[in-house]
């Protein structure tokens, strides 16, 4: 039950050690290179930009990115390695599609087995894994050069090389050879025939011919290992690591869950190195430890400790009472309808929608650490999650700073950071200050709009849909499951994490399908915006941020500085990050997955 997350916090602890040292030299460029990766190295070196130039480069970057991503996926009738003669995607879903994996959030409107051939899993889906990854990386290494005050930030081009090439391609050349050994496909085939066991079980032809069944197959191994590490989640195929081919074994569940854990908490240490305050980073690190335990804690306790409530006898013996202006005192009672139980053992905690492949306490513990890292890849339907254990992957991705992405979730918790030092700044009196710099109207200015991008990307679009039909006719469930449907979906956009509590009829599938989801399109664009919006100024702003503290002289260390190395300081930053996070959300949690326990109809009905 346990062993799997204590295996997990293990080796993640004791790999991020050692590859932050890695990482750390590989960022400051102490490093010699082979000839050929130097060459290329040299003809990417700009020179040094500031933070300005270096912001505009990953912005222009991405842009075209975009661009370069809309066409591969528009000509994918007319491209290569495409023997099914899969044709175009809807234009909203291919709008959706493309923002989705250029911020790196892999959010999939799409099925990869069905509508995607070889050619866009590679030149697409495969391309844009290795470099939106990489974003989120270089950004923090810019922020941590400001922080030391260098009037220069590197170069971004370089930056993206370093990462890619000397950190990425090694990893994932290790994993995939592991997940090869396993018995995951690594072909140009795009399906194979194969005969069932059972004969006629896919049907006859016309002509009275026994039909074999056809798998899709690919290059899975070369797209799984950088989906993991990259902290990407986009599936190869429609169920993504519940396929066995992308998920063979368990020991293929266990390296799939290490490798999204490996950088996210890699970076944290790396920014401890590079500016020399360990301590400090180990702090950070610790109060991340106490968040991602108790996520995977709570998912675990609900979702195997305890039974299905949908399929639990309910007595008719409670009732809640609805406001009514003919009933006396205003209101009226309304029973709880008895629920007959069905005869299904649960003495194994909830097993709906659950891969058992790997143990009953594996799809818990892979729904709280694909969100806590913000990855998105799923080996089990969160749709099936007991109402309660799926609070937990929707408060990973409401917090978006328990290690987070590469990068990314460090800078979320730096804002956290810079906000509760300015609030125990002025608890006692003093000017609030981080890295021995003043943190000033400037500064928190640029944190507070970096930080309220995230819940106004999530409660907005939320409130619209859930209020109007485009959310209504969507969802597939009435009632505060319905809600916790929708929510789940923009939490995730906005997260740029790209796992789905599903349910939500969001699919146009090809432009020639005579019968796409009615509120498909609305879907598209919105969830598309959101991950647009939600990925780029929380980057921008606080890279300004960091040049303008960076900027500053630093004051001399007195007796009334507040230390950021002790439990004092952890325990600060913990309260800040629960508090904000409570207050932002709780309204919504209380809405959707804890009425949806509450009841009256378990799960929604």
């Amino acid at each position: 039950m346990w062993l799997l997350p204590l295996l997990l916090l293990a080796a993640m602890v004791g790999l991020s050690i050692p590859l932050s040292k890695y990482a750390a030299r590989i960022m400051e460029g102490h490093y010699k290179a082979p000839r050929v990766l130097r060459w290329f190295e040299e003809r990417l070196d700009s020179g040094p930009q500031n933070w300005k130039q270096y912001t505009a480069a990953l912005l222009v970057f991405n842009a075209i990115l975009f661009v370069y991503g809309f066409i591969v996926l528009a000509i994918q009738p007319l491209a290569p390695l495409n023997p099914r003669g899969l044709g175009m995607l809807g234009p909203t879903t291919i709008f959706n599609t493309v923002a989705s994996f250029m911020t790196n959030t892999n959010l999939q409107h799409y099925s990869g087995d069905v509508h995607f051939s070889n050619f866009s899993q590679i030149f697409f889906v495969i391309a844009n894994m290795f470099i939106s990854a990489a974003v989120g990386f270089c950004a923090l290494a810019a922020i941590i050069r400001l922080f030391r005050g260098e009037k220069t930030v590197g170069n971004f081009f370089v930056d993206m090389w370093r990462v890619v090439v000397y950190m990425f391609v090694p990893v994932c050349l290790l994993w995939g050879i592991l997940f090869m050994q396993q018995g995951m496909p690594m072909t140009f085939k795009s399906t194979v025939q194969a005969s069932t066991l059972e004969p006629g079980a896919m049907g006859t032809t016309d002509d009275g011919q026994v039909k074999q069944q056809t798998i899709v197959m690919g290059p899975v191994a070369a797209m799984i290992p950088i989906k993991q590490v990259g902290t990407n989640g986009g599936g190869f195929f429609g169920a993504n690591a519940a396929h066995p081919f992308e998920n063979p074994s368990a020991w293929t569940n266990f390296l799939t869950c290490l490798g999204m854990m490996l950088f996210p908490s890699t970076l944290v240490l790396m920014f401890g190195r590079m500016l020399r305050k360990m301590r400090h980073a180990v702090v950070i690190y610790g109060v991340m430890g106490v968040l991602l335990i108790g996520m995977i804690g709570w998912a675990v306790h609900w979702d195997a400790l305890h039974p299905n409530p949908g399929i639990t006898a309910h007595a008719a013996d409670d009732s809640y009472s609805v406001p009514s202006a003919t009933a006396k005192d205003g209101k009226r009672a309304v029973p709880f309808p008895a629920v007959a139980g069905l005869p299904v053992n649960q003495e194994l905690g909830n097993l709906e929608g659950a891969e058992l492949r790997f143990g009953t306490s594996a799809g818990a513990t892979f729904a709280a650490v694909t969100t806590a890292f913000t990855c998105g890849a799923v080996n089990r339907a969160h749709d099936s999650l007991h109402p309660l254990a799926g609070l937990s992957p929707m408060v990973g991705m409401w917090l978006n700073c328990v290690f987070g992405g590469k990068g990314v979730g460090m800078i979320n918790l730096l804002l956290f950071l810079i906000v509760g030092v300015f609030i125990a700044g002025q608890m006692v009196g003093r000017t609030p200050e981080y890295l021995g710099r003043k943190v000033g109207a400037k500064e928190m200015k640029l944190a507070m709009i970096a930080l309220l991008v995230h819940p106004i990307m999530i409660l907005g679009p939320t409130g619209l849909f859930s209020a109007t039909a485009w959310g209504t006719k969507a969802e597939s469930n009435p009632g505060a499951h319905g809600f916790s449907e929708i929510m789940y979906e923009f939490s995730s956009a906005s997260a740029n994490n790209g796992s789905g509590f599903e349910g939500l009829g969001d699919t146009w599938g090809f432009n020639n399908n005579p019968t796409p989801a009615p509120t498909s399109r609305p879907w598209d664009i919105a969830a598309g915006l959101v991950m647009l919006f939600s990925r780029y100024l929380p980057i921008v702003a606080p890279i300004a941020m960091a040049a303008s503290l960076g900027g500053k002289k630093k004051s001399p260390f007195t007796l009334g500085t507040m230390r950021d190395d002790t439990l004092t300081f952890a325990m600060l930053l913990l309260g800040t990050i629960v508090i904000i996070g409570a207050l932002l959300f709780l309204p919504v949690a209380a809405l959707g997955p804890i009425a949806d326990y509450l009841g009256p109809l378990p799960f929604g009905g």
